[in-house]
């Protein structure tokens, strides 16, 4: 008998944290998981870094890409075949958010220039200016939010025909997108304080206040998963 499945959400998890971060808040999968709420059946855990294959594009609703330790100028094996799979989502109209390493990996796939970040280390709550009301995930977030970010690159230049849609006072790239379906964002959408503090090295302070009201930055997250929804594909 045919019923209805719902095709997962692929977290494409790019390395691990440093044993001291997952020890105290787990890894990026727990915190996509919990940020969203997600079941074991709606989602799809992939780690190129082990040498896990890629999804088919088919196979999946979306995916997110994860922040990582690493870098993108590193230009690691795993990190450049997940560049090589970020062209063909995009060119196939697979729903894609990158954050952190994945916002700057999926600029780097599509021509997007990413290097140190010539103000350096932006870290804390900081923050950011909507640019762009208007388009889809950002039309519900107030011209100004603020969200958790730890970054030391950035995407100093966003690939021919892509459109940035946020930036701080540190950072020119917050969001951009690349297509439709396809975007990504600098800051941490799926971290409470409680991960951002693990993830600074304990001789860091943050930089920014106690976040305050509604958390945009994870209205944002929502929104995406929510727009991978109507993916779903039926099976026998």
């Amino acid at each position: 008998m045919s019923h209805l499945s719902i095709a997962p959400l692929a977290i494409i998890q790019l390395e691990v944290p440093p044993a001291e971060v997952t020890t105290r808040v787990g890894d990026q999968i727990d915190w996509f998981v919990q940020a969203l709420a997600l079941q074991d059946a709606e989602y799809r855990v992939i780690r190129p870094h082990l040498g896990e294959q890629l999804p088919d594009y088919s196979s999946v609703s979306g995916a997110i890409l994860s922040g990582s330790w690493a870098m993108v100028t590193d230009h690691a094996d795993w990190s450049e075949r997940t560049a090589a799979w970020v062209r063909g989502a995009v060119d196939s109209q697979l729903p894609l958010l990158g954050v952190c390493y994945g916002h700057q990996l999926i600029s780097y796939a599509l021509g997007g220039t990413v290097a140190d970040n010539p103000h350096g280390w932006e870290r804390g709550l900081q923050r950011l200016d909507n640019l762009a009301p208007g388009d889809a995930l950002l039309s519900a977030l107030p011209a100004q939010f603020d969200a958790w970010l730890t970054h030391r690159q950035s995407v100093l230049k966003a690939p021919p025909g892509a459109q940035v849609l946020a930036r701080s006072a540190l950072e020119g790239c917050q969001i951009i997108r690349y297509s439709a379906s396809a975007l990504s964002v600098q800051f941490h959408p799926e971290f409470t304080q409680q991960i951002m503090s693990a993830c600074l090295p304990e001789n860091a302070t943050e930089q920014g206040d106690t976040l305050q009201g509604t958390d945009w930055a994870r209205t944002l997250l929502e929104a995406f998963y929510r727009s991978t929804l109507p993916q779903q594909a039926a099976v026998s």
